[in-house]
């Protein structure tokens, strides 16, 4: 063996090696693990279980309780993925503008990312339990006297209002790389021919910070599905149930139910539905990308 080979396989060992064990031992095998543990009757606290082969999924599939679920995080994912998207773009376009201190409003937006998700959800549980019903007492405004948390379709509105407002923030950021990358002499010969702003943002801005778009849609579908500490401290499902999205469907399975092995049955599909829609988005965005 050559000297150059030698020192290629030890260049090998030492960079590439480590990182592959790190991402074995912390992916690979607990993935493979938890899918191991879908095969059998785990409660997750005692040592003994049974295999019972593909049970587990057949009862997820027929739990009423999970597609009810399912169905909630649809909707869920929805909302929050198209409005945080469309906020963010709004954002983005007002504080690319060239107005005054955009910087300093660059930041104000973006801080609600900073808040964790239990600590900001127990934040607006105050808001809507306690702040929003005082103001509604004082101005006579309905829809603002009583708590949403209490009222199930209002409770999902909360939930999706909470999520849409901390996702923008970050959303925005990306956006507003994406408009900042946009050559200043395309947007200036677009407007020496007499384009108006929506036609500016119809046909030059939106089609050339399409690489963003598919960037913060995956991001926003990713975050919506895994929803969980907000939808925890916020409402923990109720009222009877109607906020109760997959991700915390799948921890009280798992820990409350004590059914460990469907609980990771059911984060397996979670995981294959997150997969499907992610490829098939990604897919469709990348078409409409321009070089």
């Amino acid at each position: 063996m050559s000297r150059k080979k030698r020192k290629n396989i030890r260049l090998f060992c030492e960079f590439v090696v480590p990182p592959m064990l790190i991402w074995a031992l912390v992916v690979i095998i607990p993935l493979v693990y938890g899918l191991y543990l879908t095969l059998t009757d785990w409660n997750g606290l005692s040592n003994a279980y049974n295999i019972i082969g593909l049970q587990n999924y057949a009862d997820v599939f027929s739990d009423s309780t999970f597609v009810d679920s399912l169905l909630k995080t649809f909707i869920y994912v929805f909302f929050v993925v198209v409005l945080s998207n469309v906020l963010g773009i709004i954002l983005a376009l007002l504080l690319t503008a060239g107005i005054r201190m955009q910087s300093i409003f660059r930041t104000c937006f973006f801080a609600s990312n900073m808040i964790g998700g239990i600590v900001m959800g127990y934040i607006w549980n105050y808001i809507f339990s306690f702040a929003m019903t005082k103001i509604g007492d004082l101005t006579n405004i309905g829809i603002l006297k009583t708590s949403w948390l209490t009222d199930p379709v209002m409770a999902m509105v909360a939930l999706i209002v909470v999520t849409v407002w901390q996702l923008s923030g970050y959303l925005m950021v990306i956006y507003v790389a994406g408009f900042s990358n946009i050559p200043s002499e395309v947007l200036e010969a677009a407007r020496i021919d007499g384009t108006n702003s929506w036609q500016l943002f119809r046909m030059i801005k939106l089609p050339m910070i399409m690489s963003s778009v598919t960037i913060c849609t995956f991001m926003a579908i990713s975050k919506a599905f895994m929803s969980f500490d907000v939808n925890l401290s916020l409402t923990s499902g109720g009222p009877f149930k109607s906020t109760e999205l997959l991700a915390l469907k799948i921890y009280q399975t798992a820990f409350s139910n004590f059914e460990y092995g469907k609980g990771q049955a059911e984060a397996v599909v979670l995981f294959v539905i997150v997969a499907i829609i992610s490829i098939i988005q990604v897919s469709i965005s990348k078409r409409k990308e321009v070089n």
